[in-house]
């Protein structure tokens, strides 16, 4: 419709001779429609068709025909505008053509200067990608720096230890062989057990004047060695015990006991807390209890001798919130002689509380009976007042306070937890260490030479092993894959050490070898691998071979100095051991420190070397990391019937990752969740479950 109505007014839209334009309403049907479009252009003006009531029209050519009435006039009118209409167009024509010429024109120009306005146009977009680019990349670059500054920088203390493995330092008077107390806690923070040891020092050269020793305890960095605090104390330390958690601090405390005084110091600082010195002759270290009275904190037990000297042993509590001693100390007599065994707190499966203690032999006393005795009322909690049935019936009478865990003929020497870690010197008082060590089996050492595993649920002994004289506790650690407890012993005649690794299932031999006596009595220690296995880490002289006819030598030639070797023994091949380390030292107490971040551990030992200066030597820490003493140390092997290669076993032992057996408590806890945990049963690695 829109194209027929631009022909009937003679619009530009077609090209014709005249207008030689396009319209474009009209360009697309411009041929379809040309009949249509001769219909309009012949179409009456007056809107009549000619084929109406006044009859056929005539052709438009022939005007003879045609109507004339008042307006004859109009037909010239309209015949001026149909020749104007033309020359009208080809004005709006010729205006058209115009305008494109000057559009042509300014294209044209536009071209003319085309080059350089591209060249622009192309440095502002580079400069806009180098932009966009660039904001980009910066960002990624900084997170990229931010995530290796995490994970390599930060660490760096741990990268530390790792590059010094090993160091020594002398610190103070030896003392000859009595070995110092030595414990082992993170003080610093990097979450490596640094070392915290009992120190001796003269104020001059005197060595004379008793007066002149200056007693302290000491904190040492792991990596280095350097100290971190210094503790003076009035005597001598004899315990060191590391991990009580105190209400008005987020981290643990350590106990630091003499002869007759404890004192609490921060872990990190080493500032007094509480100290006790109204206690007398106190006589063993700290035993963990629980909560006595309702605050939230457990106390403490330590073993004292009485006032009166007809009798042995007294029990002494004191308060682990502010260290005062509850009530006074429950005095006992005991009808053994020997060695102070324990005390040790035991819980049963009733969650009833014993104290295990004894001269020789081995007594139980009822937790609720020395708080009773102690205070003069029963305990606050009523957990503490449950009374086991079965423990109860070990009594020989009702009268009697005691529970007979072992009295014989023959003196206790040793009775130990048998839990994985135990011993080592790591006297920690960690609530959830100790919860473990309170629930397991027991080994008993007794008549110096017999090995007997005591059950906990009716004390009954599962087992007896008999061998020469023992000098030294037994350690636990696994030998084989049974997942019980083995156990590494020692024992020495007529110069030559023995050392044997017994089954803690049936009691069997599982390892023996013997070696020239080191003639010193120095505890083993054994270090729990990720595998699951232990290894054995002692003292001992030179190996000797079987199939060497040679005499076993008793006395060693004055003029030979006695060199002592730090052997290392894995399950995986007891035909063969590693040399770590010799030395002409007097080695007197060791423990193992674990290091989570590089699956390694160290060794730390003290010994007495002597000196020209002082006539007791001096006292000398040292540090030797496992994985790296490892890589450099010397093969041993034993036997010739099973040689496997060099290159086997040290690609094995390369490969030695080590981890610590027990799980501690998070320091930053509040009192009331370490309070709820000490009621819930945790099971490490190597307690006996029940």
């Amino acid at each position: 419709m829109a194209a027929a109505l631009s022909r009937a007014l003679k619009l530009p839209g077609k090209k014709g001779s005249e207008l030689g334009e396009y319209d474009p309403l009209t360009q697309a049907d411009s041929e379809d429609d040309s009949e249509e479009d001769d219909l309009v252009l012949n179409y009456p003006r007056n809107g009549l068709g000619r084929d109406n009531c006044h009859g056929p029209s005539k052709p438009r050519g022939g005007r003879s025909g045609r109507h004339i009435t008042a307006g004859d006039d109009a037909p010239d009118e309209e015949d001026e505008w149909r020749e104007q209409l033309p020359s009208k167009t080809r004005q709006d024509g010729d205006q058209s053509k115009a305008w494109g010429q000057a559009g042509d024109d300014r294209r044209g120009s536009g071209s003319s200067s085309g080059p350089g306005s591209r060249e622009a146009e192309e440095k502002r977009l580079r400069i806009k990608t180098a932009v966009r680019t660039l904001c980009f990349v910066v960002p990624l670059v900084c997170a990229g720096s931010l995530v290796l500054l995490c994970a390599f920088l930060i660490p760096c203390r741990s990268g530390g230890l790792a590059k010094r493995s090993q160091w020594e330092r002398a610190l103070g008077e030896a003392g000859g062989v009595t070995p110092p107390a030595l414990t082992l806690w993170d003080v610093d923070g990097d979450s490596v057990d640094d070392i915290i040891l009992g120190v001796t020092e003269w104020t001059n050269s005197s060595h004379l004047i008793p007066a002149n020793k200056i007693y302290s305890a000491v904190a040492l960095s792991a990596g280095r060695g350097h100290v971190l605090w210094r503790k003076p104390m009035k005597e001598t330390v004899m315990y060191i015990q590391c991990g009580l958690q105190p209400p008005s601090s987020q981290l643990p405390a350590c106990l630091l006991i003499g002869k007759s005084i404890i004192v609490a110091v921060n872990v990190t600082t080493g500032k007094t807390l509480w100290s006790n010195k109204v206690l007398k002759n106190i006589e063993s270290q700290a035993v963990l209890l629980p909560d006595l009275q309702g605050d939230l904190v457990p106390d403490l037990l330590l073993a004292t001798l009485p006032e009166d000297e007809t009798l042995d042993l007294s029990l002494t509590l004191v308060s682990g919130l502010t260290g005062e001693k509850l009530g006074q100390s429950v005095p006992f007599n005991l009808t053994g002689q020997g060695k102070l065994i324990g005390p040790l707190i035991h819980e049963t499966e009733q969650g009833s509380y014993y104290v295990l203690f004894g001269l020789g032999n081995v007594e139980a006393v009822g937790l609720q009976d020395v708080y009773a005795r102690a205070t003069g009322k029963p305990p606050v909690t009523p957990l503490l007042r449950r009374r086991d049935p079965l423990w109860e019936g070990l009594r020989k009478t009702n009268s009697s306070s005691f529970i007979h865990i072992y009295r014989g003929s023959e003196r206790v020497d040793f009775l130990l937890p048998l839990v994985a870690g135990f011993g080592n010197n790591h006297n920690c008082l960690d609530l959830l260490y100790n919860h473990n060590i309170s629930r397991s089996d027991w080994v008993l050492v007794y008549g110096s030479s017999k090995l007997s595993l005591l059950r906990q649920r009716d004390v009954h002994k599962q087992w007896t092993f008999i061998s020469p004289p023992l000098h030294s506790q037994p350690v636990p650690g696994h030998f084989n894959d049974d997942g019980v407890l083995d156990l590494f012993i020692q024992h020495s005649a007529n110069g030559v050490m023995k050392a044997q690794v017994i089954d803690g299932a049936n009691s069997r031999v599982l390892w023996s070898e013997e070696f020239v006596c080191p003639r010193l009595v120095m505890e083993p220690s054994a270090v729990f691998t990720s595998a699951g296995q232990s290894v054995f880490l002692f003292w001992a002289g030179d190996p000797i071979r079987a199939q060497r006819n040679v005499s076993r030598p008793t006395v060693l030639p004055a003029a030979a100095p006695l060199i002592r070797k730090l052997f290392l023994l894995h399950p995986a091949f007891p035909t063969i051991l590693l040399e770590l380390n010799s030395t002409t030292d007097t080695s007197v107490t060791s423990a193992v420190s674990y290091r989570p971040g590089l699956s390694d551990a160290t060794y730390i030992s003290v010994s007495s070397r002597p000196t020209s200066d002082s006539e007791s030597g001096t006292r000398v820490i040292r540090s030797i990391g496992l994985r790296a003493a490892i890589s450099r140390a010397r093969l041993v092997r034993l036997g010739s019937q099973d040689k496997p290669a060099t290159v086997e076993v040290t690609k094995f032992f390369r490969r030695l990752a080590f981890t610590h057996p027990v799980r501690r408590a998070n320091p930053r806890s509040s009192p009331v969740e370490r309070a709820l945990r000490g009621r819930v049963h945790f099971t490490f690695e190597g307690s006996m479950s029940r």
